[in-house]
């Protein structure tokens, strides 16, 4: 993307977490981005901490979780309950849970706690490495979708906060990180619904202590006679310490409420009886009012949008400000990215709004009943215990084990449902093949792709399959392909199939494909797809060039074996197959969205219907005809 001077692919407005990631999304992808921030420097202390495990997963794909790693976080993997005990003797714990419980099924099943600013370090070295710089201190005075270029239809103008000097571009897309004071938001006049009448106000501390307190290393939600606190560990010593300090069900509340810091110094010191704690030093405090609130808007155009705090805010219980908002980014990102690149139609962008909209009402539907349960009575030891083990044996559903399953998926990230539409199969979609979701396949559509262990063939390596490709803007293609002799001629006709002048992967071909290095492992043949294929097979049973078509073949570092066992299920012989629910003799296709969340599952048969069904799922948003006709989309 080179578009001349003064004319940019995106303005984004504001570098915390959900612009740095969008710009960082981009600038490897190519386009040209004018990112600015009305702040002189990255964020020192405080703000956002917490990377939940889906995050994780994510910035790993991206490359970029050694250098968060780097910082030598806090790793959380339990969470502690303090509760008052009887006769005035101060707080006891009873009981812990599971930060992201063996259920779940995570890689990193551990929240991750570091300040923000050094998360943003990360991105914006990456911004430059892709040269994409941030310009600071400056402010949006203005914009404007007039039209007047049918490329870059939204003017933007700009002011430095210190000297005052103007300046005005024009770009195809603005977005707004702004944060929940954005300036994008109040001039589209898009207004904030607050989703519950009772709002807070919070202080936070972050500093170092001395305690004889035994979990001020843990996650821990404190609840005594004197008031509540939650303890969240940090980088360096640190420690976070958040204390409500009014709520609006307080007879004298004002939302206006301040505590001075010695205030809430003293109140932790009396909530954490029969234990002392004292400060060597505070390295940022803030009084907030909270509340849970949500954009009846993430966009009027498609050429202006909004994501992070800008579209949604909630309660710190729920920890997921910074953890929705890298979905936010990720998810227009793409879409951005195949649209401007002549793969997908303009009409696929009304689709990050309700994906992401959804998200964010469930989000805050479930941080109501959190924080009202929360409030309401603590749980005993026992109810711990029983949501720890994720007990199904009671005869009546247990709230508050109910609501923690709902909360460790919420918290962890791995909540994310995208519901029905083109990117997501649904018996309502307009492709209509009956291949469509195998009997028995364990994978939904809308949701994150289950993770699972295979051999590389190529290098004998054990390779995380849900992380082999990186993210790089292109649908993930596995072709679970059973046992190669039961499945030698379907996968034969899949790849020729494939290679048809008018396929979804033909159609979509490099225009530079006969200049395409040797060593490009992913996109050799289109930029928009990459195949892996998993055969049910040990892996010295499987000879690439012999047992796979050239197309296939040319994969060659993303073909696995289906061969590592599973301990707990050592009668399985083909794990990866058996976790999809996928045939482990016949196999299957699944197809993963860009940002990794499963699109459609399809039977994998003999001759051209496999191929003919994916025709008729990719034939709903892209923009060029595919397979025998076009099929109407349906957003």
């Amino acid at each position: 993307m080179t578009p001349e001077s003064g004319k940019y692919d995106i303005v984004v407005v504001g570098a915390g977490p959900v612009g740095l990631l969008l710009s960082v999304f981009l600038a490897r992808w190519g386009y040209k981005i004018k990112h600015i921030d009305n702040r002189p420097t990255p964020t020192v202390t405080g703000r956002a901490d917490g990377i939940q495990p889906r995050s994780l997963d994510l910035l790993r794909n991206m490359k970029l979780k050694r250098h968060i790693m780097e910082y030598e976080p806090a790793r959380v993997y339990e969470v502690a309950f303090w509760d008052p005990q009887s006769a005035n003797k101060g707080i006891h714990r009873t009981g812990t849970w599971a930060s992201c419980p063996k259920f779940l099924d995570s890689r990193h099943p551990f929240t991750t706690l570091l300040h923000q600013g050094m998360i943003e370090r990360v991105f914006i070295q990456d911004l430059q490495e892709n040269g994409t710089c941030i310009q600071r201190p400056w402010s949006i005075t203005g914009f404007k979708n007039d039209g007047k270029d049918a490329t870059y239809p939204v003017e933007v103008t700009f002011e430095h906060v210190d000297n005052h000097e103007k300046e005005t571009v024009r770009a195809k897309y603005l977005f707004s990180g702004e944060g929940a004071r954005s300036f994008v938001r109040e001039q589209l006049g898009v207004k904030i619904h607050h989703k519950d009448p009772i709002a807070h106000v919070w202080g936070v501390m972050d500093g170092v202590v001395r305690t004889d307190f035994p979990d001020i290393k843990m996650k821990c939600t404190i609840h005594s006679d004197h008031g509540s606190i939650m303890i969240i560990p940090r980088e360096n010593n640190l420690v976070r310490l958040y204390i409500q300090v009014a709520s609006s069900t307080d007879k004298d509340w004002d939302p206006r409420k301040q505590a001075t810091t010695e205030e809430v110094q003293a109140s932790a010191k009396r909530i954490l009886q029969p234990y002392w704690i004292e400060w060597d030093r505070v390295e940022w405090y803030s009084v907030y009012p909270i509340g849970q609130g949500i954009a009846e808007k993430y966009t009027l155009d498609h050429r202006v949008f909004m994501g992070g705090d800008a579209c949604h805010t909630h309660s710190p219980k729920a920890g997921q400000g910074m953890n929705t908002a890298f979905l936010d980014a990720q998810n227009l990102a793409w879409k951005i990215h195949h649209v401007e690149s002549g793969f997908a139609d303009r009409s696929i962008l009304t689709s990050y709004e309700s994906e992401r909209k959804k998200i964010a009402e469930n989000l805050l539907d479930f941080d109501a009943k959190y924080a009202s349960l929360f409030s309401k009575r603590q749980p005993s030891a026992g109810e711990v215990g029983a949501a720890s083990a994720k007990s199904h044996e009671t005869d009546e559903p247990n709230e508050f084990v109910e609501l923690f399953k709902a909360s460790c998926e919420f918290t962890s990230g791995y909540g994310v449902a995208y519901g029905p539409n083109i990117y997501n199969w649904s018996p309502d979609h307009s492709a209509q093949s009956p291949l469509f979701h195998p009997k028995g396949t364990t994978l939904r559509t809308g949701r994150i792709m289950l993770n699972a262990n295979v051999t590389r063939v190529v290098d004998a390596n054990v390779a995380h399959l849900e992380q082999e490709v990186p993210v790089n803007g292109s649908f993930r293609i596995y072709l679970f392909a059973g046992v190669p002799a039961v499945t030698k001629r379907a996968v034969s006709d899949f790849a020729a199939n494939l290679t048809k002048s008018h396929s979804f992967y033909k159609v979509y071909e490099r225009k530079d494909i006969e200049n395409v290095s040797y060593h490009e492992r992913h996109n050799p043949h289109s930029l928009f797809f990459t195949i892996c294929t998993i055969f049910a097979a040990r892996r010295p049973c499987i000879e690439i060039a012999e047992m796979l078509p050239t197309l296939l073949a040319r994969y060659s570092a993303h073909v696995y074996a289906d061969d590592i066992e599973d301990p707990h299920n050592p009668q399985v012989t083909a794990v990866a197959h058996h976790k999809m629910g996928l045939d482990q003799e016949r196999g299957g296709v699944v197809i993963v969205r860009p940002d990794g969340y499963v699109g459609c599952v399809v039977r994998l048969v003999e001759g051209s219907g496999t191929v003919d069904a994916l025709n008729e799922y990719f034939g709903t948003f892209t923009s060029n005809a595919v397979g025998t006709g076009r099929i109407q989309a349906q957003l």
